[in-house]
């Protein structure tokens, strides 16, 4: 499996990697950059941050299934995918906040996700740990990819 991770230093891919190891996942293939360029050849994920910028070039990016900000939501035309689910705090995103309260966060998934193996992650909220400190849209990228992973997100910190 290979997955891409679009971002500006804000450290989901380390993230990403603290969750696959909490669950006792295998770690994929971990693939990050700060641009489109920084990506070859197929991907079957694509996690892009809420900072990522640079979207010239993003035509060029092929991969199965696309996580986004629901605000780039519109640019996602420009990349080649499969599906895409999108994650924000609009109640038309995939995956929205619905609740953030002390060292707790409730996700909302809205609509079913299927996960890169086919899997599919039905619609529920889920109350997790919210480390402080940490920025919620980012952190609930992460929560979406380790979805997408078929990891459970219970102990990401």
């Amino acid at each position: 499996m290979r997955i891409g991770i679009w971002e500006r230093n804000e450290g989901l891919r380390e993230v990403i990697l603290e969750g696959l190891r909490a669950a006792g996942a295998e770690p994929p293939v971990l693939e990050a950059g700060a641009h489109p360029a920084d990506f070859s050849g197929e991907l079957d994920l694509l996690v892009i941050s809420p900072e990522a910028v640079g979207w010239a070039g993003a035509g060029q990016i092929h991969a199965g299934t696309v996580l986004l900000s629901g605000a780039a939501g519109p640019l996602a035309r420009a990349l080649r995918t499969e599906r895409a689910v999108s994650y924000g705090t609009s109640a038309r995103d995939t995956l929205t906040l619905s609740s953030l309260e002390g060292d707790q966060i409730c996700v909302a998934i809205q609509r079913d996700i299927v996960t890169v193996s086919g899997a599919v992650v039905e619609r529920q909220e889920l109350v997790l740990p919210f480390p402080p400190g940490r920025s919620p849209l980012p952190w609930l990228c992460a929560v979406g990819a380790l979805l997408l992973m078929d990891v459970p997100p219970e102990r990401l910190e």
